[in-house]
């Protein structure tokens, strides 16, 4: 229950973060230890099933956005 209130505070900051337009460094910091913290929940949970998915999407995100960085930083 710890894991996912964790979770769910860090999608509080998220969209807080997103009101004020604060810069994507910011963002991205707190998206990865997002996901962190989601793998933790979902060690912690008996049938994780759509949890998982849900995860492996998040993890995809945030891959594609440290791509978008590179390619950036690239130019």
């Amino acid at each position: 229950m710890e894991e996912a209130r964790r979770v769910l505070e860090r999608l509080r900051r998220i969209e807080a973060l997103d009101r004020r337009s604060a810069p994507s460094g910011e963002v991205l910091a707190e998206l990865r230890t997002l996901v962190l913290e989601a793998e933790t929940w979902l060690r912690a949970e008996p049938e994780p099933g759509a949890a998982a998915d849900a995860l492996a999407r998040c993890a995809a995100a945030l891959d594609a956005e440290r791509a978008g960085e590179v390619a950036l930083f690239a130019h």
